[in-house]
């Protein structure tokens, strides 16, 4: 099992959006804290790609704010925090670079080995299908003798051998020579390795000078946390014309429970509003889940406070 990375991870700050560029992080956050994000990499060459995106992770403020929260992640501004590669040393970026290639090799041996095992593998298979059809025809051809040696009786015992001369199994020493035989294997060519983090060769930002301040966040955050608290998967909404989608297990497991919509205690809500939400849940097999705190900001000292006091309302539309 991986082991968990160091915290407080770091979420790097950048034109306005939290982002996570490390793998391993973002498999932790899944696996123990219930946080998926939205992939949002791709290579402009390759449009394909869209389709299957790829890392950056871009989180939500109410994520970002709510592992901040919790002591497992600080807001990083990556602007500051890669003044220091200007003043990398040469010596530092020539080692660097040299690891790259470490890791460049061993990633093109990794690969000609796995293709070396699958090319054995495909011959083994080829070379057992050949010998089982080469056993069935010797057995077919067996049998056939056999009927015509007891159907021509007259004929004498050399006739005989001859004929059963004639259905002898195959040789298969030239099936076998293309395992036994030995090929001299091209050499490596080094695979490039593109680093998605820049630490290293920066050391982890963890100073106080890079650190940013806990996310704003909308109105919504009690109720995000609320069901985030409950063992919710969230994310975001704008599919399903709501703001989050809730989930009872991760999404690659489950299909969403709830839309979600969030309101303010005292606000005022039109009831067309309520009965579009209940259609629309209804209508995508989901449920309309509409909630918030009863207390205002300006009625308590920090959003935890507004958090425990968050009620939920589950509404469907009966007659569809």
């Amino acid at each position: 099992m991986e082991s968990a990375p160091s915290l407080p991870i770091s979420i790097s700050y950048v034109s306005g959006r939290y982002l996570l560029f490390s793998i391993d992080v973002v498999t932790y956050l899944r696996r123990e804290h219930n946080i998926c994000g939205v992939l949002i990499g791709t290579l402009p060459q390759i449009p394909q790609q869209n389709v299957f995106l790829g890392l950056p992770l871009e989180l939500m403020p109410e994520e970002a704010r709510l592992l901040v929260d919790k002591g497992v992640a600080c807001i990083v501004d990556e602007v500051k925090a890669h003044d220091g590669m200007r003043s990398l040393l040469e010596e530092d970026r020539r080692a660097y670079l040299r690891d790259l290639e470490t890791q460049g090799q061993l990633a093109a041996r990794i690969l000609a080995d796995r293709k070396e095992q699958q090319r054995v593998q495909s011959l083994k298979e080829i070379d057992e299908k050949r010998a089982k059809g080469l056993a069935a025809k010797a057995a077919k051809a067996a049998q056939a003798a056999a009927e015509i040696q007891a159907t021509e009786t007259c004929r004498s015992s050399t006739e005989a051998e001859e004929s059963a001369s004639l259905f002898a199994p195959v040789d298969e020493k030239t099936s076998t020579s293309r395992t036994t035989g030995t090929t001299t294997p091209a050499p490596l060519a080094v695979m490039a390795v593109t680093p998605t983090t820049s630490y290293p060769p920066l050391p982890e930002p963890a100073a106080a000078e890079h650190r940013l301040p806990r996310p704003d966040v909308p109105l919504s955050y009690p109720l995000f946390a609320h069901l985030h608290s409950l063992g919710y998967f969230l994310s975001p909404g704008l599919r399903f014309g709501c703001q989050y989608v809730a989930y009872p297990g991760d999404p690659l497991r489950f299909h969403s429970h709830f839309i979600v919509v969030s309101a303010e205690w005292d606000e005022d809500i039109d009831l067309m509003n309520i009965v579009n939400g209940g259609r629309l849940g209804t209508g995508v097999k989901k449920g309309f889940l509409l909630g918030g705190p009863q207390k205002r900001r300006d009625e308590v000292e920090s959003e935890a406070d507004r958090v425990g006091t968050v009620r939920t309302f589950s509404i469907e539309w009966a007659g569809m």
